[in-house]
């Protein structure tokens, strides 16, 4: 039984790393000439928070994941505020 769960947390963490390493690609193929492109940028690193989520749950710390799962989407939310109303604007 201890072999199997063994297997399925080998799993999930090679799968949360597959994810970050599709956000890292994602966020590095969006160039920075495109128009709202922070917004594109801030939904993949969602992505990468999820896995990390995900990871943080197999490695058997789950306080620190929800407080992660709580606290991730606040600050995605300041970022995107604070380029929407940033003082770039004219």
């Amino acid at each position: 039984m201890d072999d199997i769960l063994t297997i399925i947390r080998s799993i999930l963490l090679v799968v949360s790393a597959v994810f970050i390493l599709l956000a890292a690609f994602g966020i590095l193929r969006f160039k920075d000439d495109l128009e709202r492109v922070l917004y594109a940028r801030i939904h993949i690193l969602g992505v990468a928070d999820m896995a990390c989520i995900l990871a943080l749950l197999v490695l058997g710390e789950p306080l620190l994941a929800g407080a992660y799962f709580i606290l991730a989407p606040f600050a995605s939310h300041a970022m995107a505020n604070g380029f929407y109303y940033g003082e770039d604007k004219q």
